[in-house]
């Protein structure tokens, strides 16, 4: 029996700015420190008993480095899998820039995204002050990236699913 492949279709444009976010996140997982504080990082690694401080600190310290260290192997296999399609050229008038391409994903692959692209997505919500739905203000131009994460999230929770 074979493995069950997940086909994802994307422009060359959407591929380059995913790579982007990817590689991005990729870079505050290996420049960031745990203990700068940043709050981003910290929403990556949430506590594991909110009631127990020392309990958490405990938790977080035998667990951390490995969950971060899983997150920064998920980012390097999307951004390996977004390597031929996120290739595009400088020209903004480029008819290949809206080219659909399609991204197949092993289950490996397809759960490496999955934590991905919800990790970003909270990294996302974290810089931009969400703390829940309605703190979303659609006049904003960065929440259109926060929701096409989340879009994107989304069609792939739903394929694997399906």
């Amino acid at each position: 029996m074979s493995e069950r492949l997940v086909v994802m279709e994307i422009t060359r444009l959407e591929a380059a700015h995913l790579a982007g976010l990817v590689g991005q996140f990729a870079e505050l997982l290996r420049d960031t420190a745990p203990e700068d504080g940043d709050p981003a990082l910290a929403r990556l690694v949430p506590a594991a008993y909110p009631d127990d401080e020392e309990a958490a600190r405990e938790f977080r310290a035998l667990t951390q480095s490995d969950l971060l260290d899983r997150r920064s192997a998920d980012a390097g296999v999307v951004l390996a899998s977004l390597q031929d399609a996120a290739r595009i050229s400088d020209d903004p008038e480029d008819p290949a820039l809206l080219e659909q391409v399609e991204i197949r994903l092993g289950p490996d692959a397809a759960q490496a995204w999955l934590r991905t692209l919800a990790a970003v997505r909270l990294v996302l919500a974290t810089r931009l002050g969400v703390g829940q739905d309605d703190d979303h203000d659609v006049a904003d131009p960065r929440f259109g990236i926060y929701d096409w994460v989340g879009y994107r999230l989304d069609g792939l929770v739903a394929a694997l699913d399906g």
